[in-house]
């Protein structure tokens, strides 16, 4: 019973200790509760205090922002008040101008239609005073405005076509004497530039031997050496009582060369048999060989003129060991090419095709023996078959006249090819065939009417004709050289050009008492 009180007083003792604490944190709770609503309260106050006061100051701005802007406003106004006025001025002295100027240019327009109406009646009093002239001028020369007109009109036309005439004369005269002129200064320059060696080779060669033994060696028993190296080489071999020296002869100077080379070699090993000769023979066609591509390879060179065909290189070699007059034609061939290129070069033409024409122009002369035809012809066919342009081609026909010529660089190529082959020891002739041909040239000039002397001078490349100036007349001493001229170009045949000079000399004598 004691337990259970004891539980029920615990248990009411709980109770009651539970109740009042709850009751104790209840009022400490509403205590802090009514402090915090307090403290928001006075928060509250004092914000909306700080607003009230935050919204007057801005007020204050504001109202002090729109005092300026309206201050600012007025004084604006103001100023554009005054500048309006100014405008307002201006414009009014301008209209004042204006109307000045207005009524002074009416003044002026006034007296100007003044001024033209008396003119005009000047005018008219005037044409009537020429009118009047006129015809007091007609009454007096007897004839009328118009047939004074044209009577002068033909007169001065005749004035006009008498200066004409003699200024276009005048100025062809001048023409050619430039022309001339100016043709021989670039060849003379060409010449100057390009002076090229000329060498006149026989048909024989000399071969020195190193004692007189040596003959019996090269002819050997019973002449079988000697035999043996003409067949080989297709020369003649002449030994004879010249001391130390054998004599190759061959008009193929080829085959001389080899035969040269051979022979020489020979002496030089000193074992001379067939066997050997014709090893010695083949060794020197082979050499030979070589130099005929080296030969047309440095030429090539020489006139940079690349891109030339391997077989036409070789054919150009080979006119190393060909003659014409005496001339070597590989020289020439270069010499004509640097002429040409030289002359071009100084009259605005295409050089590399002047040089290239230059160098190939008797390409045929490499194997005219060998074929039909003449070199020209040759060359052209070569040219054409190995690829060469047009205008080398033409160039190559055009050269000895066989086709009209048609480009600069055929007639260049023409000229070069005549100034070569007519420099002084260029080319041998015999003294007979030179005598005859001076002869033959003065035969032809003095069989025409009208001539009294005539000379042929500077080695037959002038002919110097007198005429008598009773039979001929001056414009007939023109025509007088132009006949000759064509007689002499169908007769004769020459190197280069031969110069016709016709001359007539009038003289007038007296004495004086």
């Amino acid at each position: 019973m004691s337990v259970i009180v004891a539980i029920l007083i615990a248990i009411v003792t709980a109770v009651l200790g539970a109740t009042g604490g709850y009751m104790y944190r209840k009022q400490a709770g509403e205590k802090k509760i009514g402090r915090t609503e307090e403290y928001a309260k006075n928060l509250l106050e004092d914000a909306q205090r700080k607003s009230d006061e935050k919204k007057k100051e801005t007020i204050l701005e504001a109202k002090e922002e729109v005092l300026r802007l309206k201050t600012e406003l007025d004084r604006e106004c103001r100023d554009r008040r005054a500048e309006v006025q100014r405008s307002e001025r201006r414009i009014l002295q301008r209209e004042e101008t204006l109307d000045k100027k207005q009524d002074s240019l009416e003044n002026r327009e006034d007296s100007l239609v003044k001024k033209t109406n008396d003119l005009q009646k000047a005018q008219e009093e005037l044409d009537a005073g020429q009118q009047k002239q006129f015809v007091e001028l007609e009454r007096i020369a007897g004839m009328t405005q118009d047939e004074a007109r044209q009577i002068l009109v033909s007169r001065i036309q005749k004035d006009a076509y008498h200066d004409a005439a003699a200024m276009v004369r005048e100025t062809e005269n001048r023409a050619k004497e430039e022309g001339e002129k100016k043709a021989r200064n670039i060849i003379a320059l060409a010449i100057q530039k390009c002076a090229a060696d000329h060498v006149a080779e026989s048909t024989v060669s000399v071969i020195n031997l190193p004692s007189d033994d040596m003959k019996g060696r090269i002819i050997g028993r019973e002449g079988r050496n000697i035999r043996a190296l003409e067949t080989a080489t297709g020369v003649d071999l002449i030994i004879d009582d010249t001391p130390e020296a054998v004599i190759v002869s061959a008009f193929d100077p080829i085959r001389r060369e080899i035969a040269r080379i051979a022979v020489e070699r020979l002496i030089m090993d000193g074992r001379i048999h067939p066997a050997r000769i014709e090893e010695m023979v083949d060794k020197a066609r082979k050499e030979v060989d070589n130099q005929i591509r080296e030969a047309g390879e440095q030429a090539v060179f020489e006139t940079h003129q690349y891109g030339i065909h391997h077989e036409l290189i070789k054919i150009l070699g080979r006119l190393r060991y060909r003659t014409s007059y005496g001339q070597n034609v590989l020289k020439h061939s270069i010499e004509v090419s640097h002429l040409a290129g030289m002359m071009a070069a100084e009259l605005g033409a295409d050089v590399a095709l002047a040089k290239r024409a230059g160098l190939l122009h008797d390409i045929g002369k490499g194997v005219d023996h060998e074929a039909e035809g003449t070199h020209v012809t040759l060359g052209a066919e070569l040219a054409r078959k190995y690829r060469e342009s047009p205008d080398v081609i033409h160039a190559i026909l055009a050269h000895h006249n066989d086709v009209e010529p048609q480009t600069v660089e055929a007639v260049l190529v023409q000229a070069a090819d005549a100034i070569s082959a007519a420099r002084p020891g260029a080319r041998r002739e015999s003294l007979e065939n030179y005598i005859k041909r001076l002869e033959k040239l003065e035969e032809i000039a003095t069989s025409f009417q009208g001539v009294e002397k005539c000379f042929a001078i500077q080695s037959g490349r002038e002919v110097r004709i007198m005429v008598k100036p009773e039979d001929i007349t001056d414009d007939g001493t023109r025509v007088l050289a132009k006949e000759v001229a064509k007689r002499i170009e169908r007769e004769l045949e020459y190197p280069g050009q031969i110069r016709v000079n016709v001359i007539r000399e009038t003289r007038a004598t007296d004495y004086a008492k």
